[in-house]
Parts: C-alpha cells; sequence; structure tokens
C-alpha cells in the first residue's frame, strides 16, 4: 500500500501537548497535514494550567519537521473555549477535516469519597468537552461534505474500573455519543469512531511499571488514528483497542436471548431460563438502537 498522506488535510488535536495527542499531531503533521495542537497546559488532574508552553513546544517540533501548525491554549470544557479551537483551523488554515478528541484528566478516587467537583469536572473535560468540539466542528464538517472524527473511551469506561466511577462514566458515554454523531454524520460523509487505547503518558506512568510502559510507546496509537481520518477508512461508529502493537475492533454484543408468552412472564419464569438468557452462543453486534429494539420486538409480536 502507498504511504497514507494528509495533503491538503486540517486536524485539530486537542490535549496535544504530550503524550498521546502529542504523537497524533507530529504524525499527522509529517505526513501533509495542518494541525491545530490545543493544549490547556493543566495539571493532571485538571486545575489550572501552565498556559502556551506544552502546545508551543510541540508546533516547534512540527515546524522543524517541516510542517504546519498553530498552537490553541483554550480549555475544551467550555462552549467558548471548543468555539475558538475550532476557530483557530477556520482562520490559519482556512477550513476543517479531521478532529482527534483526546484532552482529559483524572481526579482518581472511591465512589463513596468520591465529590461532586470530582465527578463534575472529569465529565465536563471528557464527554462534555468531546460534545462541544464536535459541536463546534460540525457545521464545517458538513459544509465540507467530508470529516473524520476519532474520540478517544478507555477500557475503564468499556469494563469499569475501582476509583473511577466518574472517569469510566464520562468514557463509555463518548462511545454512545460518538455512535450517534456517526448515524448523523453518515450522510455528509463524516465518520466518527473511537479509540480505547493502552499507552505511556502521565495518567499511566504513576500505575504501571517502566519496564511495561516502554513497551506502550503512544506512537504505536496513533498509527491507528492516522489510518481512522485518512481517506482510505471507511467505516465509522467502531470502536477499537489499542496499545503496544495489539489492534482489536470492540462490539458490545447482545445473546439470542430466550421468548416469554406475555402471560407466561414472572420473576419465576425468569429464574428458571437464566443460563439461557446468559448464554452468549451466536451474540450478535447490532448496528443501531432500531436493529437492538427490533431483536426484542420479534418476541413481543410473536
Amino acid at each position: 500500500m502507498s504511504e497514507l498522506r494528509f495533503d491538503g488535510r486540517v486536524a485539530i488535536v486537542t490535549g496535544a501537548g504530550g503524550g498521546l495527542g502529542r504523537a497524533h499531531a507530529l504524525l499527522l503533521a509529517r505526513r501533509g497535514a495542518k494541525v491545530v495542537v490545543n493544549d490547556l497546559g493543566g495539571s493532571m488532574d485538571g486545575s489550572a494550567g501552565s498556559g502556551a508552553s506544552p502546545a508551543d513546544k510541540v508546533v516547534e517540533e512540527i515546524k522543524a519537521q517541516g510542517g504546519s501548525a498553530v498552537a490553541s491554549y483554550d480549555g475544551v470544557d467550555t462552549w467558548e473555549g471548543a468555539q475558538k479551537i475550532v476557530a483557530k483551523a477556520k482562520e490559519a488554515f482556512g477550513k476543517l477535516d479531521i478532529v482527534i478528541n483526546n484532552a482529559g484528566i483524572l481526579r482518581d478516587v472511591s465512589f463513596l469519597k468520591m465529590t461532586d467537583e470530582d465527578w463534575d469536572k472529569v465529565l465536563r473535560v471528557h464527554l462534555t468537552g468531546t460534545m462541544y468540539v464536535s459541536k463546534a466542528a460540525w457545521p464545517l464538517l458538513r459544509e465540507n461534505n467530508y470529516g473524520r472524527v476519532v474520540n478517544t473511551t478507555s477500557a475503564a469506561g468499556l469494563y469499569g474500573n475501582f476509583g473511577q466511577a466518574n472517569y469510566s462514566s464520562a468514557k463509555l458515554g463518548i462511545v454512545g455519543l460518538s455512535k450517534t454523531l456517526a448515524h448523523e454524520g453518515a450522510k455528509y460523509n463524516i465518520k466518527v469512531n473511537v479509540i480505547a487505547p493502552i499507552a505511556k503518558s502521565r495518567m499511566t506512568e504513576t500505575v504501571m511499571p517502566p519496564n511495561v510502559l516502554e513497551k506502550l510507546a503512544p506512537e504505536y496509537v496513533s498509527a491507528l488514528v492516522a489510518y481512522l481520518v485518512s481517506d482510505k477508512c471507511e467505516d465509522s461508529a467502531q470502536v477499537y483497542a489499542v496499545g503496544g502493537g495489539y489492534f482489536s475492533r470492540v462490539a458490545v454484543m447482545e445473546a439470542e436471548g430466550i421468548g416469554l408468552p406475555v402471560d407466561k412472564v414472572s420473576p419465576e419464569a425468569v429464574a428458571e431460563q437464566w443460563a439461557k438468557i446468559n448464554d452468549m452462543t451466536g451474540a450478535k453486534a447490532y448496528g443501531n438502537a432500531m436493529e437492538a429494539a427490533g431483536a426484542a420486538m420479534k418476541f413481543a409480536m410473536m
């Protein structure tokens, strides 16, 4: 296959001052994209940022390798900030083709000890921030009749994780948001996919040993992201686990289930059929909510 290129494309990467976002931005720029490098410069818990420095450093790296980029220092957690991020792309490069929502924070604490602020701040940056930036970008992508959006979930969002009720909720919410946007964007040639990455970053370096982190370079994740935002990718509304050279599609599966006559439905009947209800043999993934609802309706109509 010939090299995937992004000449003439304009991309926004949020949280691009380091880690995964930096790797995404550098790869796209190296392959021809013009990049808005967005980073608030904040600490890992979302407290006040250091300002321009992280984004500026990545812009300097891109320019040093012959690429084109501008820095954005606005937060994704406000509508005004999201609008400014998108406006930066329009002002600097005249259009927008690619959005990679990567910005994130952590406020890990067990559920009973979690404050309202811990909950609200994490959801606002991850879930609401992804929504804000996508919504601000949406009119430009529709006008182009072209768009590629990659949003970021995590294993914690897909499967849950101790001490991360806020983070897990936000990350699974991103999956639902992304799948809905994929359906709404289809007629405008806007494709929306989700990655669940595992990589070395300031979010993982405190919980993983150094020898493991060495094998989880962010660049291994960026390879998938670059494909998903390329012209070659025709898939949309999908979730992919990625990291350390591992790539896998992730899907919500629904078992074949059982059908009870409505006049026989009772707690006891459910208990009697519990093993069959939980049998995942023949399970399938549905493309949208209506398809999934249809599986239940076929029994109701019998």
